[in-house]
């Protein structure tokens, strides 16, 4: 069985001096998100900060880190359960004594998932309970300059549907801390607690809303999982844990409460109330714009006499959660054949931000077979918010972003292999140029023989315009030359230059700066797909037949920062320094 609570995993840490314990002063302002973002990129040590201004409670961060802690954290064993039951399937349809006999050990630990009711004094969760301004102890921990205010970054957000309370939701979403007692919920339009919250509010109902922190780990990994509408988050809680979720229920009534967790906050959101939340540094590595969100009133919060505050920060990747995120979708993996069996592998690229770039190993075994699978990736839940998917039938791994784009390059005919899609949903955090919740999508395919031999090197010239030609994969070249703002025609007359000269190279993408671009597969993929937006920056001639767009060779894309992109984050220079100033109280060994 896993952790079954944060400390159990702090002290597993600490026995394996994977722990940094901060007993220096630290400011919730900026100041402890600067030392865990320095931390973070060094791939460093867990932390416990035990002297956070303003608050008695310690604050946890970065404990998923790295590989090695994520993998720790929630185990192999997880993993090795889905793979289990993916390939058992087989032998329950149709059900048979002999098939269930075969798959009797995968049975028993599914007959362990769950949860189970303990007795109000076996919860720690329920050491202390506060209702005169709630929230006015809690560490007000701004990451960011530019946000909005403090707000929890690490919470695991619990709702039911009004009419049917067995329908729940788990969900990490951002809350800000308006004041002691009232906070905004950053509920996406297309996440499950956003939908909970738009059915209670056209019935006129308030909505009951638990936000938890801490507990076992395996409850921050379910909350985090972008798992089908229907399917229980506390049910894939218990499976990762790996035995009985405990709940306990509230002596003041409404949901039940993972007993093992630091803290349960817990409060109404009323109907058609609003207030402005944000800005807020982002997944994306920028400043999201700010928006009106639903408020939560605390009406009180339960937590340990002792309890720890779990906490992380967002910005430009990798940082904390992307090591979650990869986790998760090697948990989730197993799931994508049973669901679409067209698609053999699927993965989303964390390091473009969430639901930017999504690619698939899929059958091709007759023609347009793989744009049947595109199309039933892109009406898979939070898989049809993704903007650029990429498809081909060889066997690549799909984590190796320029082998995957290679295979792909070398098949793409582009008469027939491009479609790209205006007017589509997108991620209400992708703010680019575009509305909220508005963008484009574009499939790109690469199935079949090989049709062309890919350069690797360039040696064709001089570029008009071009400071910078630098390769990142076989195929595909960088060039950086005037900024946007500087030459927003740059790209339009490059297509026309590279298509004079015959190029060889199919896919060229412009960027700011093409050395810093290609440096690793994390820097190109955040330059080229975080705002990338296929209907305003893909150039390339076309043919329309019969009412499709046929592309021609070389498409040429605009990853260039332009006006109406939101802001960089940028550590403030003053904490920086300060920061450096005191490193050495915060890790004097």
């Amino acid at each position: 069985m896993g952790y079954s609570n944060l400390r159990q995993w702090i002290e597993q840490l600490r026995r394996d001096e994977d722990l940094a314990v901060i007993d220096a002063p630290v400011d919730p302002y900026l100041e402890l998100a600067e030392i865990h973002r320095r931390i973070v990129r060094e791939e460093g040590p867990a932390l416990l900060f035990t002297n956070v201004t303003g608050t008695p409670f310690p604050v946890a961060t970065n404990l998923f880190g790295t590989v090695r802690r994520a993998n720790q954290a929630f185990g192999t064993r997880p993993e090795q359960l889905m793979k289990t039951l993916a390939g058992a399937i087989e032998s329950f349809l149709p059900p048979t004594a002999s098939g269930m006999w075969k798959e009797k050990r995968l049975l028993l630990d599914l007959l362990k998932v769950g949860t189970r009711n303990v007795p109000q004094g076996e919860a720690p969760v329920l050491g202390v309970c506060r209702s005169t301004d709630p929230l006015k102890e809690l560490p007000h921990i701004t990451s960011w300059h530019g946000d909005g205010g403090p707000s929890i970054i690490l919470p695991i957000v619990y709702t039911e549907s009004i009419t049917r309370p067995q329908d729940h939701n788990l969900g990490i979403y951002r809350v800000q801390i308006y004041d002691e007692s009232k906070a905004g919920v950053h509920w996406q339009n297309h996440k499950g607690g956003s939908f909970h919250h738009r059915e209670a509010e056209l019935l006129g109902e308030t909505l009951p809303i638990s936000i938890f922190l801490g507990g076992p780990p395996a409850l921050i990994a379910a909350a985090a999982a972008p798992v089908q509408e229907r399917l229980p988050e506390l049910m894939l809680a218990s499976l990762v844990l790996g035995g009985k979720l405990q709940m306990v229920k509230d002596p003041m009534g409404g949901h039940s409460i993972p007993a093992e967790a630091e803290f349960a906050i817990r409060g109404l959101v009323a109907p058609q109330e609003r207030r402005t939340e944000g800005p807020f540094g982002d997944h994306y590595g920028y400043y999201s714009f700010p928006r009106d969100f639903p408020v939560m009133h605390v009406q009180r919060i339960w937590h340990r006499k002792d309890a720890i505050f779990p906490a992380t920060v967002v910005g430009q990747p990798r940082q904390e959660d992307y090591y979650l995120r990869e986790y998760i979708q090697r948990l989730l993996a197993p799931v994508y054949p049973l669901l679409m069996p067209s698609v053999k592998a699927l993965w989303e690229y964390s390091e473009a931000g969430p639901h930017s770039l999504v690619s698939a190993v899929v059958r091709a075994g007759y023609p347009g077979e793989a744009l049947v699978s595109a199309s039933r990736i892109l009406g898979e839940g939070q898989l049809s918010l993704t903007k650029f998917l990429l498809l081909t039938d060889e066997p690549v791994e799909l984590t190796d972003f320029p082998k995957l784009l290679e295979s792909v390059l070398e098949r793409f005919n582009p008469a027939s292999d491009l479609l790209v899609y205006g007017n589509t949903a997108q991620d209400e955090q992708d703010q680019g140029v575009n509305p909220v919740n508005r963008g484009s999508k574009a499939i790109m395919l690469g199935a079949g023989r090989a049709v062309r031999e890919l350069p690797y090197a360039y040696t064709e010239g001089l570029i008009p315009g071009i400071a910078e030609a630098i390769p990142y994969c076989r195929g595909c070249l960088a060039v950086s030359g005037a900024s946007y703002e500087e030459d927003p025609k740059l790209a339009s007359r490059l297509l026309a230059f590279l298509r004079g000269q015959a190029t060889a190279w199919p896919l060229v993408i412009v960027v700011d700066n093409a050395s810093e671009a290609v440096r690793t597969q994390t820097s190109f993929l955040w330059t080229l797909f975080t705002w990338f937006d296929p209907a305003s920056d893909i150039y390339a001639e076309y043919e329309i037949k019969r009412h499709h767009i046929g592309y021609k060779l070389p498409l040429v894309i605009d990853a260039r920062m332009k006006q109406g992109y939101p802001e960089e984050l940028v550590p403030r220079e003053d904490i920086v320094r300060r920061v450096d100033r005191n490193w050495r109280s915060y890790f004097p060994n």
